[in-house]
């Protein structure tokens, strides 16, 4: 399928032109960060977030360098991480004020995280079951007090139960369930609740404008504007429990999708968001913002099979969910190009369509956009940050500091 992103993402011949002056001395394969793109994705970030902090989630950054940049930046206030491996990592790298905010079964991260009370208090674990609970118990090689954000299921319930949207995750949907799962941590020696994180993915990841489908458009948006009010309703009500049973330090909700919705919930204290940083293609089809695709990789142009047609080296690289095109990444510059229906985006090689394929040159490179943020940086060791046209600074990834937690 052929794109057309310049009306709507703002890509320009220009852009192509700084990006290959700055990485002329550079071999493809490489993946760049376009910092003055990244920085008004934060900005944004921050305007839509209205006073209320934003945790970074580390999953889709993947590279401590540019974690460190965005909390430096005013509106920015602790990571969301993925694994607990990651979260002992980032903290004994300088970093505190971790959330994981998934349930970890990582038996050695957590006798590291009982025996070192810095460690315990930098770090919160997320719980939705008291087995979780015996795990780390049983794991325990100290006395420090392990702190726990219960999770809410936020998926939306329709007829009767019969029909769910959204994730699959937490098994506590009511303030019942929440509120006796507290009260069981509290009872607990070593633990103590602080937090309560409710992610509503079906309103922050999916977009609700999508391209050439006005009525899925219309019945994703009418989708969420009923998700939202059930959610805020029921979300406020578990939090009003739980602060029957203990003091809250937090109520972390939404994701870049949905800054807006969830901050406007009292009852939610912080929002998190990532993607919104280096904006992939899967976050292109949302009405409330207009993000710059900050987070860009190019392959060299290898092959000239024919008249149309270039071919470039591997580019399959794609992205986790449910297996579709919009899993793939797309060639953004030069525009006009567009994959083989019969090899879409290969292993080893990538044909690549269109008559901008007949101006490109054996070694020149097609800039592409990863379909999800963080993923890219599992396939590169490291990032060329770019100002204008001049890589200013290259620096690691997750992957190229030997770190691959999942």
């Amino acid at each position: 399928m052929a794109l057309d992103l310049a009306p709507v993402l703002g890509a320009t011949a220009s852009d192509r032109a700084r990006y290959d002056r700055a990485t002329a001395h550079l071999d493809a394969p490489l993946a760049i960060v376009d910092l003055a793109a990244f920085d008004a994705n934060a900005a944004d970030l921050v305007r839509r977030a209205a006073g209320k902090p934003i945790r970074v989630a580390s999953k889709s950054v993947r590279c401590r360098a540019l974690l460190e940049r965005v909390l430096a930046t005013d509106g920015f206030a602790g990571i969301m991480s993925f694994t607990l491996a990651e979260s002992i990592w980032l903290v004994r790298s300088g970093f505190r004020d971790v959330l994981l905010a998934y349930p970890s079964a990582d038996r050695a991260g957590f006798a590291e995280l009982t025996a070192d009370p810095e460690l315990a208090a930098a770090i919160t674990v997320l719980v939705d079951d008291p087995a979780q609970l015996e795990l780390i118990d049983a794991a325990r090689e100290g006395s420090a007090e392990v702190r726990v954000c219960l999770e809410l299921d936020t998926a939306l319930h329709l007829l009767g139960g019969r029909v769910r949207v959204g994730a699959r995750r937490s098994p506590l949907r009511t303030p019942e369930a929440v509120g006796a799962l507290a009260e069981h941590v509290q009872r607990r020696r070593g633990f103590r609740v602080v937090g309560l994180m409710a992610y509503e993915g079906h309103i922050a990841g999916v977009g609700d404008t999508v391209k050439g489908r006005p009525l899925r458009s219309a019945a994703i948006r009418l989708m969420q504007a009923k998700a939202r009010a059930e959610l805020a309703e029921r979300r406020a009500a578990v939090v009003r429990r739980l602060r029957q049973v203990t003091e809250l330090e937090f109520v972390n909700g939404g994701g870049t999708g949905s800054v807006e919705s969830t901050v406007a919930e009292a009852a939610v204290t912080e929002v998190a968001a990532g993607s919104g940083l280096y904006v992939p293609r899967l976050f292109d089809n949302y009405r409330s913002f207009r993000g710059r695709p900050a987070a860009l990789f190019a392959q060299p142009v290898v092959r000239r099979p024919g008249v149309g047609v270039v071919t470039v080296l591997g580019g399959g690289y794609p992205a986790s969910g449910a297996a579709g095109p919009d899993r793939s990444p797309v060639p953004y510059l030069p525009e006009g190009l567009s994959y083989d229906p019969q090899e879409g985006a290969g292993e080893v090689q990538t044909p690549l369509l269109g008559s901008a394929a007949d101006d490109l040159l054996i070694g020149d490179r097609v800039w592409f956009r990863h379909a999800k943020a963080g993923e890219l940086c599992e396939r590169f060791a490291e990032l060329h940050l770019i100002e204008g046209d001049r890589v200013v600074d290259t620096v690691p990834t997750y992957r190229g500091e030997g770190r691959t937690f999942l």
